[in-house]
């Protein structure tokens, strides 16, 4: 294990689900650099879990620590302010429990950082039948660079919806000449996908992390935070074509309204800096 301080912080959202972790481990495992650590952001995960992560943690060729809250309900902005503040490195990386990387994910998050900048990810939505055969793969790491064109022969020409047939596949290719990203990405910087997104701890520290107030799926840890972080004059930067991550097929989960009025009161009031965020979670074990 290496004890030089690490490159990135690798911050996993989690919550339960023991068989995607274990790809992503072993996925890490394999990366092309490997001076990063991970922090696990569990949002209350029972105690088969917490046993699953103890056991892992001496056998991984990096750094892991777990933070853990009690369940009480989507608390996910809070577990990840909870995991920046151990984090070690002036760089974070943050993706979520289901996405699996692929080999030169912490390369090309690293390799394209810039200070005032975030980079944005996005992720290949597997279909049912394809996430079934990942889960059996011995080597998740390389899994769409070995099955790619099966994998888009079903996207291209199944029928279905995205179950069947998966979506955002064109999203796996990774490529490595900047002139050729340069045409293909062809529209505006796209914002934050809270699955894969990067930057520097201190621009997040800017906007006082991640907003508290959701305590629900969707909007608080991608949207929210774009919107805040542009008000400070932090840019998105496309990482389309480049770190690559798998996502596992599951059914739609259902959104709660409650995070769109919280994020209009934020937009109305131009709101850059969380209401509850990184400050109050200091101020509480100050406290304490």
């Amino acid at each position: 294990m290496n004890i030089d301080k690490p490159q990135a912080t690798l911050i996993i959202a989690f919550y339960n689900n023991i068989q995607a972790l274990e790809l992503i481990f072993q996925s890490l495992a394999n990366q092309t650099i490997n001076n990063f650590e991970v922090v696990i952001a569990d949002d209350g995960s029972s105690s088969k879990s917490i046993d699953f992560i103890k056991t892992c943690t001496d056998k991984l060729p990096f750094a892991v620590k777990h933070v853990w809250h009690e369940d009480k309900g989507f608390r996910k902005n809070r577990i990840l302010n909870h995991a920046v503040l151990a984090a070690d490195s002036e760089y974070l990386i943050f993706i979520d429990g289901d996405c699996i990387p692929q080999q030169y994910f912490i390369e090309d998050h690293l390799s394209s950082r810039k200070q005032g900048s975030v980079m944005c990810g996005r992720r290949v939505d597997l279909s049912e039948s394809a996430t079934k055969a990942f889960i059996q793969s011995s080597s998740p790491e390389n899994f769409f660079r070995q099955n790619k064109w099966t994998l888009m022969r079903q996207y291209l020409f199944g029928r279905g919806s995205q179950k069947e047939k998966g979506k955002n596949l064109e999203k796996g290719f990774r490529i490595t000449s900047s002139t050729l990203r340069k045409v293909l990405i062809t529209s505006k910087p796209k914002g934050i996908v809270g699955c894969n997104f990067s930057l520097f701890k201190s621009d997040l520290v800017k906007v006082n992390g991640f907003d508290m107030q959701y305590e629900a799926a969707a909007i608080g840890e991608d949207t929210d935070l774009d919107y805040r972080l542009s008000l400070v004059g932090i840019k998105n930067v496309p990482l389309f074509y480049k770190a690559v991550q798998l996502h596992l097929y599951h059914p739609i989960l259902e959104r709660e309204t409650i995070n769109n009025e919280i994020f209009t009161e934020t937009v109305k009031n131009k709101r850059a800096i969380a209401k509850l965020g990184l400050k109050e979670i200091e101020r509480d074990h100050h406290d304490k």
